[in-house]
């Protein structure tokens, strides 16, 4: 199975588990109007509306982290506070009560992704699913999980400490947004092929300074709303709010930087020196087997920086080498390529670690077997993609790839690494 129809196959039973969420909760709900129409709600219905508003709110200004990551912060904070709310419609089951938080957050959620809709931005409705059962989750823990002699967290809040009850409360937040970590975890490893426990660990990170915020505010509006009511909601919501325009911010800065090394990229392209499309090619490939090999999410991206910039030292060069294939220089030419590219990439002062990629990325793997040199994973990645693609080409035929693979396991363990060969093959088996 490819990595796309793994990922679809997960994405479809988490999208079948928050559907069955979604429409269980609707469910218990409509029973519950059928039996007592309006009754139970009346008390709680402005902390309702407010609660709706918030999470519809939160879900239209929605952010994209490191990674094409998409969340909603102020929805998923409100959402996970109005899981743990103490005001609940009196003289109703806690299923109900759950199945009521579940039920708002999902109609606000959808009322929130119109203007994303309409404005033609990508709707991802797995990342949707995500963030239902991490407030199922949460409403489940708090409100139906027997603690202590068969009561819940909603009975035993009264006799509790304040501080013993926001601890409570964010270790159930905390607990239901690692839920949702472990879904997108889950997709991310079957679409990349990489290890699961690599990916959990990067999705961890990733998400850990938003999962601590997420989780203190969603505490904070839970605890809050007691004393001081649905003005607890924007009150404990306003830093968070400053918090995404600066995440937002932060992720613009490095979409720009991103595009602004593709493009310098694709300066030995005008300049003549390369193939179009080189870069591109050798760049995609070589994230690929640095998934397959487990490298992290920061060395992926070091990685894809090194693979796009691997050929810049060529612009130094008098005299073009034909098709660009620095495979076909000789070695002194080769490391001298390596050796300008990596100066040029030093002049920036912020990319180090793709400079001593850029350095190594011509010697061969047998100094690591003969002298214990330490040479990064990254440079015998892109050794052996750049090898590859100068051999086939932008339009490879079966025998042009044949060929090259031949060719490359002609220096397998004196040139190349041969775990990173098997990753390079798994990887085109992959692409078909």
């Amino acid at each position: 199975m490819s990595n796309g129809a793994r990922a679809l196959k997960i994405e479809g039973v988490i999208g079948a588990l928050g559907a069955v969420v979604t429409l269980g909760a609707m469910g218990v709900v409509a029973l519950q109007f059928h039996e007592r129409p309006i009754e139970p709600i009346l008390p709680i219905i402005p902390l309702v509306c407010v609660f709706f508003v918030v999470i519809a709110m939160g879900e239209t200004f929605r952010v994209t982290l490191p990674g094409s990551r998409h969340t909603a912060p102020m929805a998923t904070a409100a959402a996970l506070g109005f899981a743990m709310t103490v005001e609940s419609p009196h003289g109703t089951h806690a299923v109900y009560q759950g199945a009521l938080v579940v039920a708002v957050a999902t109609v606000a959620m959808a009322v929130g992704l119109i203007p994303n809709v309409i404005r033609g931005r990508p709707v991802h409705l797995p990342d949707l699913a995500n963030r239902l059962i991490c407030i199922a989750v949460a409403a489940l823990l708090f409100r139906e999980v027997p603690i202590w002699r068969g009561h819940t967290a909603l009975d035993l809040h009264a006799s509790w400490p304040a501080y013993i009850l926001a601890l409570f409360m964010v270790l159930v937040s905390a607990i239901a947004l690692t839920v949702e970590v472990f879904l997108l975890a889950s997709v991310r490893a079957a679409r990349s092929h990489a290890p699961f426990g690599r990916t959990f660990e990067d999705e961890f990170r990733a998400a850990s300074g938003l999962t601590a915020a997420l989780s203190a505010t969603s505490a904070l509006i839970a605890l809050a709303e007691r004393p001081l009511g649905i003005a607890a909601i924007p009150l404990c919501l306003f830093p968070l709010v400053l918090t995404q325009f600066a995440v937002r911010r932060q992720s613009t800065i490095r979409r720009t930087y991103r595009q602004t090394i593709r493009t310098l990229s694709r300066l030995t392209e005008f300049g003549g020196y390369t193939e179009v499309g080189h870069a591109s090619r050798v760049a995609a490939l070589s994230m690929a087997m640095g998934h397959e090999l487990g490298m992290s999410e920061r060395d992926v991206l070091d990685l894809e920086y090194a693979a796009l910039l691997h050929d810049i030292g060529q612009v130094s060069l008098i005299e073009p080498i034909p098709g660009g294939a620095t495979v076909l220089a000789a070695p002194a030419d080769q490391r001298r390529i390596a050796h300008d590219g990596a100066e040029i990439v030093r002049q920036t002062g912020v990319l180090d670690n793709v400079a001593v990629i850029l350095e190594a990325q011509t010697t061969p793997f047998r100094q690591v077997r003969e002298f214990d040199e330490v040479l990064p994973l990254a440079s015998r990645i892109i050794k052996v993609c750049n090898a590859y693609d100068d051999l086939t080409g932008a339009s490879p035929n079966a025998a042009r790839r044949n060929a090259a693979i031949e060719r490359i396991h002609l220096g397998l363990g004196y040139e190349y690494d041969p775990r990173v060969v098997d990753a390079l093959i798994g990887a085109l088996g992959r692409r078909g």
